[in-house]
């Protein structure tokens, strides 16, 4: 990384992301389609057909919406064997390299994502890369919801105290592993890396119209052509 040639501030996502936690996802997702009596599903069928928000991904399956006390009953399900999993789940390689390179070249990053905020700071910090971040931010609502909203909320964050001088969406590059990602991108006027080593297939991703990578250390190099 070159210091000084970009504004660009990155928001990363968590989940499928920096953490490299597809599987503990998949084994989640087949304990909550137990209890609605759904079959297993594999890694390349769920990056197929995963979609947000999370009850039109469980409705693919069901051939309906999951009632509310199904939904209820997966949600909890697939958050506690999440949690089981989670601990055996490192950062995606070459994460904690980038984050410190970008940091020290004296440009700014957040971390914005749908886990729940009371959950995520603390796996942030057990990680040991809190301090990288300006703004660590997840989801304080209902879960399975879409994550435009939360972006307008966590730059408007940015733009206020966040410790971002000179704040403009126009310089903010979103790096995530789901469609949502660059769909919220878009929703605040900025820009989008998808990554294939998450949620979804490379042939869904590249629906978004946006450019996909196969490594962070490609979304990386990208978002720097952006603000150069």
């Amino acid at each position: 990384m070159t210091s000084g040639t970009t504004r660009t501030h990155l928001v990363w996502d968590w989940n499928g992301t920096l953490l490299d936690d597809t599987h503990a996802v998949i084994q989640a997702t087949n304990a909550a389609f137990a209890e609605v009596e759904l079959a297993p599903i594999t890694l390349e069928q769920y990056r197929e057909m995963y979609t947000i928000p999370i009850p039109r991904f469980y409705e693919r399956f069901l051939g309906r919406l999951p009632t509310e006390a199904e939904w209820e009953r997966m949600d909890g399900v697939f958050h506690r064997y999440y949690t089981e999993q989670r601990a055996a789940c490192g950062l995606t390689a070459g994460a904690e390299e980038l984050l410190h390179e970008w940091q020290r070249a004296g440009r700014s990053q957040s971390l914005l994502s749908m886990y729940g905020h009371e959950q995520l700071v603390p796996v942030v910090r057990e990680y040991g890369i809190e301090p990288r971040f300006v703004r660590v931010e997840g989801r304080t609502g209902p879960s399975g919801g879409s994550k435009a909203l939360h972006m307008e909320r966590h730059l408007a964050a940015l733009a206020g105290a966040g410790g971002v001088d000179g704040f403009s969406p126009q310089d903010v590059v979103v790096i995530g592993d789901a469609l949502d990602d660059a769909v919220a991108a878009a929703h605040v006027g900025a820009r989008a890396v998808l990554y294939t080593g998450g949620s979804h297939s490379r042939s869904a991703l590249e629906g978004a119209g946006v450019p996909v990578v196969d490594s962070l250390g490609e979304a990386v190099a990208l978002a720097e052509t952006f603000g150069a």
